[in-house]
């Protein structure tokens, strides 16, 4: 690599070069990185530009930087996907339509898989958290918690991972509109409806039956997009 290559284009470059390294040399999460020194000397650049790439891949959650620590490979999360999506909502590249329209159809197999892959402790914490969520239907904020926990745990209890990213990706847009939804159901039989709903799916899950939890789960996303046109989120 040469330093007289344009700045932003080096450093992409160095990304690059960094990310095959880690699937050339099989890192693994947790795993170090060669030290700055010693990439600036491989890839031949200055160590600006290799700190750059490091932070890049930091946001990117590929490795996590510390300082005074070498660099290491990072545990995938859904901060990086989260923070796209969010920012596509407030751009208006993309609508709250459209993200339920994804999560209808991603959660729709996410219960069709886990009534047959869950665990049976899977099955209780499910069962649970619908339990919590009736529970705490006079507290809203409780509610939202317990709600965001079911639905992980059912993209956890699926048995992908990607599932669980996707869904973790989702929540912080879903904090934002989860309150207007709850309050947009002004009669206790709506908000019994809301309630009624997750349990029938956890029930279903439990019972091993993934016809029942994906109606329940079409269901859910059928009302969770009347609540938010009647509020005017459109």
């Amino acid at each position: 690599m040469l330093e007289g290559s344009p700045a932003g284009s080096l450093v992409g470059t160095v990304i690059g070069a960094i990310a095959r390294r880690i699937r050339e040399d099989d890192l693994m999460p947790g795993d170090r990185l060669p030290s700055e020194a010693q990439l600036c000397k491989d890839l031949r650049v200055s160590r600006p530009v290799v700190r750059e790439a490091l932070r890049s891949l930091d946001a990117m959650r590929i490795v996590d930087i510390a300082t005074g620590k070498r660099a290491t490979v990072a545990h995938i999360d859904y901060g990086a996907m989260s923070m796209m999506l969010e920012h596509g909502v407030h751009t208006d590249q993309i609508n709250i339509h459209q993200i339920y329209d994804v999560r209808r159809t991603i959660e729709t197999r996410i219960v069709t898989l886990a009534s047959i892959r869950r665990s049976e402790d899977e099955a209780k914490q499910i069962l649970a958290l619908a339990a919590s969520m009736r529970a705490s239907m006079a507290e809203p904020a409780l509610l939202m918690e317990s709600d965001l926990a079911f639905h992980t745990a059912l993209a956890r209890a699926s048995r992908n991972p990607v599932f669980a990213l996707l869904v973790g990706a989702f929540q912080n847009i879903t904090r934002q509109t989860w309150p207007v939804g709850w309050k947009s159901r002004t009669t206790g039989e709506a908000k019994e409806k809301m309630i009624a709903t997750h349990e029938a799916i956890a029930g279903a899950i439990a019972a091993g039956d993934p016809q029942a939890a994906a109606a329940g789960m079409a269901v859910h996303f059928d009302e969770s997009v009347r609540a938010l046109l009647t509020a005017g989120i459109s």
